[in-house]
């Protein structure tokens, strides 16, 4: 976790020279984050290397959600050749390790989430590309490219395809789209110090899309245990207020099953191709979820080609499953 080369002059550029830069994070992608103090103030250096990622997203839907009240990293700096970005700095203090030391605060805090959500589906999408049928596929098909393989698992392809083919065809275009932020769950929401605001993290993805999507993300979290009858409060709760009707639980929980198939292949990829071990541990958690989507009857042909295609002794860990 060196600093880039150009770190140094970017911040002398930004008004900041001087400044001391600490490691903070990387993440699932190229990209890493640094904390920058000087004095009595503090930032947050990303570093999005070129050309592996482009800042450029993330800092168009920073600026869109914060126009709209929501609190997102204001930029201070930016130099997008070196792919650095100097951002607001939030703090420490991440919804996750706040419920997990604080059980007691697990219902308010999931309750503001919720709500932050039903205030963004408020407003119309973004100006960005939409979460469409090829989208949903190419993501659904990181379990066939990288889990099964990873397991020696010969599957039906084509019948993955159709069989997603038919969940997705009610939650198409049966709703008004919205921004997706994509990844938003315990670890990407920050708790402000000195505001009742929910700090958002983590959304250059975002597409134009279903409003289920980020609520599932919410709810059936692949990095902590959400228990289950808070997300039946919550989702309770989203549609009492949204007036969201069945059409609603359909698209959850294809949306869930969609988003889970993708995440056993985004993790199993993470290990086998980027190196990063601590990911199929992991993917238990997420087969759980999803195989609790996969018994919504909406999901029937999936859950079908499941049966015939991956075992129940092959869903899991991949790691621990080729060691048993």
């Amino acid at each position: 976790m060196n600093p880039p080369a150009a770190a140094q002059q970017f911040l002398v550029d930004a008004g900041w020279e001087g400044a001391e830069i600490r490691p903070l994070a990387g993440d699932a992608s190229f990209r890493r984050y640094f904390r920058v103090v000087h004095h009595d103030r503090s930032a947050i250096l990303m570093d999005a290397p070129p050309p592996h990622e482009d800042p450029r997203p993330f800092i168009a839907i920073a600026r869109w959600l914060a126009d709209r009240g929501f609190a997102a990293p204001a930029i201070l700096h930016e130099d997008l050749a070196e792919g650095l970005v100097l951002l607001e700095d939030f703090g420490d203090a991440r919804m996750r390790e706040t419920v997990d030391a604080a059980p007691e605060s697990e219902l308010r805090l999931y309750e503001a989430a919720v709500d932050l959500l039903v205030r963004l589906h408020t407003h119309a999408a973004a100006d960005i590309r939409a979460y469409d049928r090829a989208e949903y596929q190419r993501e659904v098909g990181l379990l066939t490219e990288w889990y099964c393989p990873a397991l020696d698992l010969a599957v039906n392809d084509a019948g993955y395809i159709a069989a997603w083919d038919a969940a997705l065809a009610p939650v198409l275009g049966s709703h008004t789209p919205v921004t997706v932020l994509r990844d938003y769950h315990a670890e990407n929401i920050m708790l402000i110090e000195g505001s009742e605001s929910l700090g958002l993290l983590d959304f250059q993805d975002a597409l134009a899309g279903h409003p289920a999507y980020d609520l599932v993300s919410l709810l059936q979290d692949a990095r902590r245990d959400v228990p289950a009858d808070l997300e039946i409060a919550m989702l309770y709760r989203y549609k009492r207020i949204t007036g969201a009707g069945d059409e609603f639980d359909v698209a959850y929980h294809v949306l869930g099953a969609q988003r889970n198939a993708k995440i056993v292949g985004i993790f199993t990829r993470l290990w086998k191709r980027d190196g990063k071990p601590r990911y199929p541990g992991l993917c238990p958690r997420v087969w759980g979820y999803l195989e609790r989507d996969l018994k919504h009857p909406a999901l029937r042909p999936v859950a079908e080609w499941f049966d015939a295609n991956v075992p129940a002794e092959m869903r899991g860990d991949p790691v621990a499953i080729l060691g048993a």
